[in-house]
């Protein structure tokens, strides 16, 4: 039943939202409960590990695992943001969240979405200065440098987040409170305002486009200079070694960001609503989980940062 309130600031007349979630079949409910609570724990566990390894080993204090230290850190939040809330509505036959509650999922949606496209790019980026001129590495990947990279990510994501958001909140909701995803998403919600969805659709369009085509086009290019290099390298162990890590790197940001721009780079009456769904959990629980294991635990670094940090705690 729609909630009504009298005389709202905001224009909205909706005070609680019904998310539809994954699927309306009673008996996939308790298997997927299962299934996201295990990739969920996966991925608190596997990012608090990467954290706490980066923390206590000082071999680990470079660059790369600097940004590595703010993809876990990120990982860990973003996939926070929905997924408790996913496995609640699992169990429960109604599962609601209050419109000041859908707002704030939504802002933090997009601030660790967009900070993680920013993070990614800088990583390439690292990549590209290690590779292609290890010479000046020192130098084009100072702390300062460093630090200034992780700042404008986040800004970024700031205030891609603030646009979104705001541009929602100027928007009635009048006509339902159904929104048909397992979380505050921001196709969903235009298509149950009773208002103007122009400008939202157009913020979608600008900074949608902005936040992946950018880093899109900064990683592909830093790839591509990696991957000349790689081909002058002599040895065929080293070549292999290299293609093998560049490749791991493009499935991951093939999946986070092709995902993205399915559900973000297309007129929301075209989407199909069960693909979009599909598709944001590659994004919103997949990849947080594959981060770590992709980046960093197949790297012989972090291996050895574990094997010390265990012989110290019980050893």
């Amino acid at each position: 039943m729609l909630s009504v309130r009298m005389g709202p600031v905001n224009g909205s007349f909706v005070t609680e939202f019904i998310l539809v979630g994954l699927t309306d079949h009673p008996e996939l409910q308790l298997p997927l409960f299962y299934l996201f609570l295990t990739m969920y724990m996966f991925t608190v566990l596997e990012n608090l590990g990467l954290i706490t390894l980066i923390g206590l080993n000082s071999h680990l204090h470079t660059p790369m695992y600097f940004f590595l230290f703010n993809l876990s850190l990120i990982d860990l939040c973003y996939s926070s943001v929905f997924t408790p809330k996913m496995l609640i509505h699992f169990l429960l036959n109604k599962n609601i969240i209050s419109y000041q509650g859908c707002m704030a999922q939504l802002y933090f949606f997009c601030f660790f979405a967009i900070s993680e496209c920013y993070v990614l790019t800088s990583m390439a980026y690292d990549r590209y200065v290690a590779i292609c001129n290890p010479l000046l590495y020192n130098f084009a990947m100072s702390p300062q440098v460093c630090f200034n990279l992780m700042f404008c990510s986040y800004l970024m994501a700031f205030s891609g987040a603030m646009a979104h958001t705001g541009c929602m909140l100027r928007l009635s909701f009048c006509d339902g409170n159904i929104i048909n995803h397992y979380f505050c998403d921001i196709l969903p919600l235009l298509q149950l305002s009773c208002t103007s969805t122009y400008v939202n659709e157009l913020m979608v369009f600008i900074v949608g486009g902005i936040d992946i085509f950018v880093p899109s086009l900064t990683i592909f290019v830093s790839y591509g200079f990696i991957l000349c290099s790689i081909l002058h390298i002599s040895s065929n162990e080293g070549r292999s070694k290299a293609f093998s890590t560049c490749s791991s790197h493009i499935v991951a940001l093939s999946l986070f960001f092709g995902s993205g721009s399915f559900m973000y780079l297309q007129p929301s009456s075209a989407q199909s609503v069960n693909e979009g769904k599909i598709f944001s959990v590659f994004y919103t629980n997949v990849v947080p989980m594959m981060n770590p294991l992709i980046y960093s635990l197949r790297n012989k670094d972090v291996k050895l940062a574990l094997k010390k940090t265990l012989s110290r705690k019980f050893f």
